[in-house]
């Protein structure tokens, strides 16, 4: 089945999962609580809680026979992640299936006896949200969306399909220490490269306006995007303004490439929160977050939007499109 007509039966149903467990009272049930930083007609979250729950499914669990779902959409604001967060733990779940740091630290701000399970994290370590990758602690564990290293991946891929660029900005969150390795690891491969990285920060919405127009000066200009809950926040403007200034742009995941951005590679998120799926049953056969280590991520995937490349005046080298794992059309 092709992504696309996947997201397309999965997110229709996922959309409809919290309202069918609602309407059934069985007897005995595990109760799972899912906070989503994103509306509830968001295509890749839709997809991404699709799998997630088909993967419980296989696993055994059914909702309405012995598991019911409580889902809160609570948008990218983090006003209403925080609202969200307490109202789930009030409910007081055999777990709480959440999407990276801007939902995982309100929760474990909230309680510190509900188990967390993290189907994207960037930093779990470095933000405090776990004592140790192996070892987590706590009442959270979960699956890394990146390792550090793989960050010089994205200025490769840049100079790949641009190959005259020679000044890039990497657009980071400059309060979260994620945002700071990875720029780190894309500095440490520029000189090889013969490329001028230089950081712009990420906190508001004005900010990455700003920066990024005193930035965008000439055709030999490019720009990353590195993972962070600031970057997931402002994706469509991002996107907006690197298709404004002209600027040859590589995201760290698919969400951007399908919201018109030009290239992006990563994690696949949809086989994260199928991975997460096996977590939250264990959780719920008895383990604890405390015992289950925070997973690297396993599988990638190289995503390009060919209508993007030529609205920007590109043409994407064929060995390129032939490692690709989607091409937007």
């Amino acid at each position: 089945m092709k992504r696309r007509e996947f997201i397309t039966l999965i997110g229709g149903a996922a959309a409809t999962w919290p309202l069918a467990a609602r309407a059934q009272q069985p007897h005995r049930v595990r109760r799972i609580g899912l906070l989503v930083p994103a509306t509830a007609d968001d295509r890749e979250f839709q997809a991404r809680v699709g799998a997630f729950l088909q993967e419980l499914q296989q696993l055994g669990w059914a909702i309405g026979r012995n598991i019911r779902i409580d889902t809160r959409w609570a948008t990218a604001n983090a006003t209403d992640i925080r609202k969200h967060a307490e109202e789930l733990a009030e409910l007081a779940p055999d777990v709480i299936l959440a999407h990276g740091t801007s939902t995982v630290r309100p929760l474990l701000q909230t309680t510190r006896t509900v188990p967390v399970v993290a189907a994207v994290i960037v930093d779990p370590v470095g933000s405090g949200l776990v004592a140790s990758l192996a070892r987590p602690g706590g009442n959270a564990t979960g699956f890394m969306t990146i390792e550090y290293g793989m960050s010089g991946k994205w200025l490769e891929l840049l100079k790949e399909i641009v190959a005259g660029v020679t000044r890039v900005a990497v657009l980071r969150d400059p309060t979260q220490g994620s945002g700071i390795s990875q720029f780190a690891a894309i500095q440490a491969v520029a000189p090889s490269l013969m490329v001028n990285v230089s950081p712009i920060d990420a906190r508001d919405a004005g900010e990455i306006e700003h920066t990024l127009a005193a930035f965008a000066r000439s055709s030999n200009d490019g720009l990353i995007v590195p993972a962070g809950a600031a970057a997931q926040r402002h994706r469509d403007l991002i996107v907006r303004l690197a298709a404004q200034h002209k600027l040859p742009t590589v995201y760290y995941e698919r969400s951007f490439v399908a919201a018109g951005g030009l290239i992006s590679y990563g994690s696949d998120l949809i086989d994260h929160y199928r991975r997460a799926a096996a977590y939250v049953d264990r959780i719920l056969k008895g383990e604890k977050p405390a015992d289950l280590p925070v997973q690297a991520p396993i599988k990638y995937e190289l995503v390009i939007n060919l209508k993007t490349a030529k609205a920007l005046g590109l043409e994407v080298p064929p060995t390129l499109l032939a490692r690709a794992d989607e091409v937007i059309e």
